[in-house]
């Protein structure tokens, strides 16, 4: 623990370091607050009162672009210098915003508040990627700086999300114009990430020139490469189905949650019973991260992640199927648990099984199919669930695939 304070001290007391961490935390704090205001706007505004398709609908347009436009962003960002593409870009989230609390205080929805989401996301995505590549320019400690700077980000994006949350309840905030207000809220975090960023001279965070740019169409041949490799290494075809049958869980009883809490909680307070699942779940994951590596040292990671999925498919029916407000709370905190224990393994296999030279290849494919699965899994559940997510049969059949990967990988290849 002291060598990990002073880690961090010694990284903070450079200058460039510490305005690129400000203009991340900036950034990614306006993201959470403009996720809220959205999820407020479709899922427990009154005046709109979206079906599941339209809540899956708003989950594609906040995910897809991070798959879709994240593999592609660095042939743009090894072309373009990347102080301008983070002040421009935040710049244009700022108009962006303006634009789309004006299509939610004027009542828009479908196709041009998805679209207007769609275009933000992707800006983001672009902005994250333009942030990672920034950083070997501002420090020679890339690990401990990249487990700073992601940490740190995802943070601030709960606490920007928490934020709009206090905000909606203290205000009473509730229809178009006070979601649309709401959504104003994440212009001014958007400002101060692209006034940071014009902190850097022009060339400051590169590209230098020294590396060899890739094209688009060599982006693609890379994914299929990554993804042909992948299949002549059966440990990690298996690590990638696991997390593949994750992520299809979890995007149902995502939509399960959701529509649950907007229906079962008072009218105003349904954002407020999502965050006691989500916080019940970063418990689940902070615990799960405490555990995992000696868990993984004492029985192995097949076996570790046989239990981890047997007994979280098991545990995740007999919470899930009472659909009560508290009990649903305690299966956010098993499959927070359940989720990372798993990704931690997939992503220690993949790193093992998988030759260096591909490795970042392989790793792209890796983060196109979480998003895709979880997404398709949305939209499936969309078509299926009761309005008010009640409904036991999908539990089951979530709590039986779990039990049934574990099963596969108890036979499988996965590396120990």
């Amino acid at each position: 623990m002291r060598q990990a304070g002073t880690t961090v001290r010694s990284l903070l007391a450079g200058r460039g370091f510490r305005r690129l961490l400000a203009t991340r935390l900036s950034a990614q704090f306006g993201d959470g607050v403009l996720q809220a205001a959205l999820a407020g706007t479709v899922l427990f505004n009154p005046q709109r009162a979206a079906d599941p398709v339209a809540v899956a609908a708003g989950f594609a347009v906040l995910l897809l672009p991070y798959s879709l436009v994240g593999p592609f962003a660095g042939v743009w960002l090894d072309r373009w210098r990347r102080r301008q593409v983070l002040v421009h870009a935040d710049l244009l989230r700022t108009g962006l915003v303006g634009v789309l609390a004006l299509l939610v205080a004027g009542g828009s929805g479908g196709l041009p508040l998805l679209l207007a989401g769609l275009v933000l996301f992707s800006v983001a995505r672009f902005v994250l990627s333009a942030l990672s590549a920034a950083l070997p320019h501002t420090t020679p400690h890339l690990v401990p700086a990249n487990a700073l700077s992601t940490t740190s980000g995802a943070v601030a994006t709960v606490v920007g999300g928490a934020a709009a949350v206090a905000v909606q309840q203290a205000a009473g905030i509730a229809g178009d114009a006070g979601y649309a207000l709401l959504t104003l809220g994440a212009a001014g975090p958007y400002l101060l990430a692209a006034a940071l960023a014009a902190g850097f001279p022009p060339g400051a965070l590169g590209p230098d020139g020294s590396a060899t740019t890739s094209s688009a169409r060599q982006v693609v041949a890379g994914l299929v490469a990554g993804v042909r490799h992948v299949r002549a290494r059966p440990p990690a075809g298996t690590a990638l189905a696991v997390i593949t049958v994750h992520r299809l869980c979890f995007g149902v009883l995502t939509l399960a949650t959701l529509l649950f809490s907007r229906a079962a909680a008072p009218a105003g307070a349904g954002l407020v019973g999502v965050g006691a699942v989500v916080a019940a779940g970063a418990v689940g994951t902070l615990l799960a991260a405490v555990a995992t590596p000696g868990a993984v040292r004492r029985l192995g990671t097949a076996r570790w992640v046989t239990l981890l999925l047997a007994l979280g498919g098991v545990l995740l029916t007999a919470l899930g199927v009472p659909f009560l407000p508290v009990t649903v709370v305690l299966a956010g905190a098993v499959l927070g648990f359940l989720g990372q224990g798993v990704k931690i393994c997939v992503d220690a296999t993949l790193q093992r099984a998988v030759d260096d030279d591909v490795r970042g290849r392989v790793f792209s494919v890796y983060d196109m199919l979480v998003n895709v699965s979880y997404v398709l899994a949305l939209l499936v559940a969309a078509y299926l669930l009761p309005a008010d997510g009640v409904s036991p049969p999908a539990v089951v059949a979530v709590g039986a695939a779990y039990v049934l990967t574990a099963l596969h990988v108890a036979r499988s290849p996965l590396a120990r």
